[in-house]
């Protein structure tokens, strides 16, 4: 079963658990003006501009959650992709974007296993402010690693059990009975 996590930066969230985990947390910026300007040049009002300062510090932001994400996540993310609004100026700019995360246990190996959730619930807390979608998947992760934890506990007693030296316990003799 292929399992993956997006980690999704955009207020409207919902968290679904199956063969892939969305996190969304958008949160567009109100357009204090309703025309288009269609990439028009020229000068901005004064609230066009207080939109675009808006839009230009949302990108950073979503920009940066994001590639925590991803960079964490390294082998087991994918790469950032976004949600992108048109500022009054005509430019697009990122107000919301997810990094897929395979949070799939590793068949047959729990150690790798519990390495992996380990930089999965990372990846998921890498951001200098998670979300809450974050931590849900970064809870998913520390479940996923206490089942492989356990397994792992189990095969290694098997092991032991295995290997153990088994040694032969001598039985008393019983005394020698004299007839009458």
């Amino acid at each position: 079963m292929l399992s993956a996590v997006a980690f999704s930066y955009s207020p409207q969230a919902s968290v679904t658990v199956a063969r892939t985990v969305e996190l969304t947390r958008t949160r567009a910026i109100p357009s204090e003006e309703s025309g288009d300007k269609g990439g028009k040049l020229g000068a901005l009002t004064e609230a066009e501009q207080r939109q675009v300062d808006q839009l230009k510090a949302r990108d950073a932001e979503v920009r940066a959650h994001e590639q925590a994400h991803a960079q964490v996540g390294g082998q087991y993310a994918g790469a950032p992709s976004y949600t992108y609004q048109v500022g009054p100026d005509g430019q697009r700019y990122a107000v919301g974007g997810e990094v897929a995360i395979d949070v799939t246990p590793i068949s047959g190996d729990p150690e790798a296993t519990v390495e992996k959730m380990e930089v999965v619930k990372r990846a998921a807390l890498a951001p200098a402010e998670p979300s809450s979608q974050d931590r849900q998947v970064a809870a998913l992760a520390d479940q996923q690693r206490a089942v492989a934890q356990a397994e792992l506990f189990q095969l290694r007693a098997a092991e032991r059990r295995c290997s153990a030296p088994r040694t032969r316990t001598a039985r008393p003799s019983s005394p020698a009975t004299s007839s009458p």
